[in-house]
């Protein structure tokens, strides 16, 4: 597969890690006693886990350079000694914390079935199917948003940053502004870990491997569909 044409299958997936619910989350319309379910799927299914999925991308990859790039990432991710100053699972946790949820439940979540299967896709490919496809999935498809061409190209658009004031949990759950501290940590380093995602997958993967890696990333996008699908029923939300 050419460069240009990997480029593009990658963006063709990118373009559609949207889902029909996120709207219906942002615009507060998940009733409050029911929103530590999303929360609580978001942290279990790969959020607390994210250093060691990227880890597993790491241990396997031959590659000095990348390993250098996915170390950056593991090391930010998982101490917050880079920009965010804690580990980002630690604060992911301040969004519960803020709106007095009971914290105990993210210490033993029961994932729910979409869920599951998610979780199950994510590490056959960080596990098993070598450090090409599990850098694509957790550095690209994982952290990685439907605002993709924005990152490569000037003139797409590009992820919004609205003001702080403006974030769902903000506006219609009351969240403090001063837990938002992964959101801030987020827009403080994001934009180099886009970077890098790509500069891997564009600089180093072998034109050989470039087809399993989008298969992949195809993969990836529909467990994760099914998986908002989970969570947004469990939420009380419906598509029609």
């Amino acid at each position: 597969m050419l460069e240009e044409n990997f480029r593009e299958s990658l963006l063709l997936v990118m373009d559609r890690k949207r889902h029909w619910a996120w709207p219906l989350f942002n615009a507060g319309q998940v009733a409050k006693d029911r929103l530590h379910i999303h929360l609580e799927q978001e942290y279990a299914c790969y959020v607390r886990d994210f250093p060691v999925l990227v880890g597993r991308a790491y241990v396997a990859c031959p590659i000095p350079a990348v390993r250098r790039e996915l170390l950056e990432n593991m090391y930010e991710e998982e101490t917050g000694r880079l920009a965010a100053g804690r580990p980002h699972p630690e604060l992911f946790l301040e969004y519960p914390r803020g709106l007095g949820m009971d914290l105990g439940r993210f210490e033993e979540v029961r994932l729910l079935p979409k869920t599951a299967a998610y979780r199950a896709s994510v590490d056959h490919h960080t596990q098993a199917a070598g450090w090409e496809v599990a850098a694509a999935v957790t550095t690209l498809f994982i952290e990685g948003t439907h605002y993709e061409r924005g990152e490569l190209d000037e003139t797409a658009e590009r992820r919004p940053t609205p003001p702080l004031e403006e974030h769902p949990l903000v506006l219609h759950y009351g969240l403090p502004l001063d837990r938002l501290l992964l959101t801030r940590a987020h827009r403080s380093i994001e934009g180099s870990h886009r970077a890098a995602a790509w500069r891997i997958l564009l600089t180093h993967i072998r034109p050989e491997a470039r087809s399993k890696v989008v298969d992949a990333m195809e993969s990836a996008l529909q467990a994760w569909l099914g998986y908002r699908d989970g969570v947004a029923e469990a939420c009380g939300l419906s598509p029609e």
